[in-house]
């Protein structure tokens, strides 16, 4: 079977999509030998941030001579993206290896897609002679595949409200979830300057060091606006560093935690300042406030629930778009009249569109959810989303921008018709692909 073939049997299979546990996992990856993916490995939970804290670990880890391999979930453009070894995604040969191995030790074991896959993941990164890997658990924390691999580093992004029909109905039972990542002794960055309860009382409980943002370490603009840096700090050390590419003030809480994790496993890294640097300005993730085009202004970003929601309106307000076109295309059990509350201010029209799947739902049912929320809004609606597109570059100004919102499969969508015809058609557009964590960077150190 070719790669296509593969996936669309794994999405067929088990009778749940999403089915949260480790025994039947766990048994598989025991059969399989338990294959550790990496001499070292970072584990990042949390709601949002995740991808870009794997990513900027990726990147500075490869600055510093280190040869990384990362797993994240979902994808944009292709699987493959799910699992990348120095920045390249893997090859479909590699996959279908992969998972012909996992096939042969699953038995009658039924695991789900992402079950299956990750298992498969764990094995490709166990065979590439890594030094580090860096692993974005898929939901939640305690019961997720990734939690099969015992961490050295647990990272725990800002926590808010998603999934709460899997991961419980409130922040405390959702960071509860979050901290069954966290191991006994094994240093835990928080993301978050005062995480929810649960974080600091596994901790406690397993004698994990807690580091926290704001309390234990720290990364702040330097003083003199000319000099483009940041301070970070930890303990009694301290460095100066590239600010990231990627806009958002909300990257700089990113890079913070990524950074106080690389110390905690490389406790030298401090004398690489200029390989940081560099590895800093080099990362960039698909779909993260993403400007790809300036007339009129296009930024894509994955988010989809009122944490990005909050994190858009800033950064939209920040930049004074308050008069933004948004695109929006969001699963059905996405809490959307909270994001049009949120984003009202700087989105004065919304453009919505279908969702597909079981999930999913009409761009008609959305726009009425929105319309309840922003009665005043101007909320129209198309079927697929290359119309709804279609629609805001006809309406937008060459100094106005559009967002398009809600979800990897609304940017993969967006992006494929930028892709194929907006270039075409003479518009001022950068081409989208996956291209992550400024792979490369430096070689291996012999011995």
């Amino acid at each position: 079977m070719n790669l296509d073939a593969w996936l669309s049997l794994l999405e067929q299979r088990h009778p749940q999509t999403i089915d949260l546990g480790l025994e039947r996992c766990g048994s598989v990856y025991q059969r399989m030998g338990s294959p550790r993916p990496a001499q070292r490995v970072y584990t990042v939970a949390g709601t949002n941030g995740k991808g870009s804290t794997v990513a900027y670990l990726a990147a500075m880890s490869g600055g510093l001579g280190q040869v990384y391999g990362t797993f994240t979930s979902p994808h944009i453009f292709r699987f493959n993206e799910r699992i990348s070894v120095m920045g390249e995604p893997v090859s479909d040969d590699r996959l279908i290896r992969a998972f012909e191995n996992v096939e042969a030790a699953r038995g009658d074991v039924s695991l789900t897609y992402f079950e299956f896959t990750t298992l498969a993941g764990m094995l490709i990164l166990n065979q590439s002679g890594l030094d580090c890997a860096i692993l974005e658990v898929g939901l939640g924390g305690r019961l997720d595949t990734v939690n099969l691999v015992d961490t050295d580093c647990a990272v725990i992004t800002p926590i808010g409200l998603d999934h709460q029909e899997f991961l419980g109905p409130d922040i405390h039972s959702i960071a509860a979830e979050k901290a069954g990542i966290i191991r006994p002794g094994v240093p835990v960055v928080c993301t978050q300057k005062d995480p929810p309860g649960p974080i600091a009382q596994m901790a406690s409980m397993l004698q994990a060091p807690l580091l926290q943002r704001g309390k234990d370490f720290d990364l702040v603009r330097h003083p003199d606006p000319n000099a483009d840096l940041l301070k970070f700090s930890c303990g009694e050390q301290s460095m100066l560093v590239s600010p990231p590419a990627m806009g958002g003030r909300h990257q700089l809480d990113n890079l913070a935690a990524a950074l106080a994790a690389l110390l905690m496993l490389n406790p030298g890294c401090m004398e690489s300042t200029r390989d940081i640097s560099a590895a800093i300005r080099s990362c960039k993730v698909p779909g993260r406030l993403q400007k790809v085009s300036s007339s009129p202004e296009i930024i894509l970003d994955v988010g989809h629930n009122s944490m990005a929601a909050e994190v858009l309106a800033d950064y939209l307000e920040e930049k004074q778009a308050t008069n933004t076109i948004c695109v929006l295309a969001m699963l059905k059990d996405k809490p959307a009249e909270v994001v049009a509350t949120t984003m009202g201010h700087v989105c004065k029209r919304w453009i919505c569109a279908d969702s597909p799947g079981p999930r999913g739902q009409t761009g008609k049912r959305l726009a009425e959810r929105l319309k309840s929320a922003l009665p005043d809004a101007q909320v129209s609606f198309f079927g697929p989303l290359v119309d709804a597109m279609r629609a805001a570059l006809s309406m937008a100004k060459k100094h106005e921008t559009i967002l398009v919102f809600g979800s990897f499969l609304t940017v993969a969508a967006v992006a494929d018709y930028l892709n194929n015809s907006l270039q075409h058609d003479g518009h001022d557009a950068d081409r989208i692909t996956p291209t992550i964590f400024g792979k490369g960077l430096r070689e291996k150190p012999n011995g």
